[in-house]
């Protein structure tokens, strides 16, 4: 059965305004106001809470290893204001539901927390959309580790040999790497084509496009 896997952050929603006044209230919580840029920091959101609690701390003179005891925090500011600014990214829903119309299974690899990509996807209206979604502690281990894709394509009802990730990082490269499936790397992101850089099998401008890409990485049905 051919599947078709989302990343979240950065592929299927911009969720980086958000998570950036997440780690801007640690920072205030420090004392030291907000030290990160909703637009200018966007990519260091993408890559998680940690990442933007190190980037913070490395402006402020302060040890990047305090990262791990602020990152509690970072959670609980983000799960009480989650979806204030976050948006899927436009033709993001039309395109899944093209998809499964299709006869695709579809579904979620995030290294967000599980429960919090479940709290954001059902605030958003497009949980029920997904068969699967396998967040960052949903196995002992996270993406690029190819276990957690694995997982979301099994969960969806799919098969490896047939699936295909969409993503917006080199971690999601990375992912598809170790899995042994295409990838496609969105250009809608912060990086915008600089993505390139990272030799995808494919990139995805638009969601309007992706039906027919994922046709050309995995053929007819």
């Amino acid at each position: 059965m051919r599947t078709v896997i989302f990343d979240l952050d950065g592929t299927l929603a911009d969720t980086s305004a958000d998570l950036v006044a997440s780690a801007n209230a640690c920072f205030r919580a420090m004392g030291a106001g907000d030290q990160l840029d909703p637009l200018a920091d966007a990519l260091t959101a993408f890559h998680g809470g940690r990442a933007m609690l190190r980037l913070g701390l490395s402006r402020i003179g302060r040890p990047e290893e305090e990262a791990d005891q602020w990152y509690q925090h970072l959670l609980d500011a983000y799960e009480a204001d989650i979806h204030r600014h976050t948006r899927l990214y436009p033709g993001a829903v039309a395109a899944v539901e093209a998809l499964r119309s299709s006869g695709y299974k579809v579904g979620i690899c995030t290294n967000k927390p599980a429960r919090l990509a479940e709290v954001l996807t059902r605030r958003l209206g497009v949980r029920h959309l997904f068969g699967s979604l396998v967040g960052a502690d949903t196995l002992p281990v996270r993406k690029p580790d190819p276990a957690p894709y694995a997982l979301s394509v099994r969960l969806a009802g799919g098969t490896i040999g047939r699936s295909i990730l969409i993503g917006d990082t080199e971690t999601d490269r990375l992912t598809g790497r170790a899995a042994g499936v295409p990838v496609a790397l969105v250009t809608f992101g912060p990086e915008g084509q600089g993505v390139s850089r990272l030799a995808p099998e494919a990139l995805l401008d638009h969601f309007d496009d992706l039906p027919a890409l994922a046709e050309r990485l995995l053929g007819a049905a």
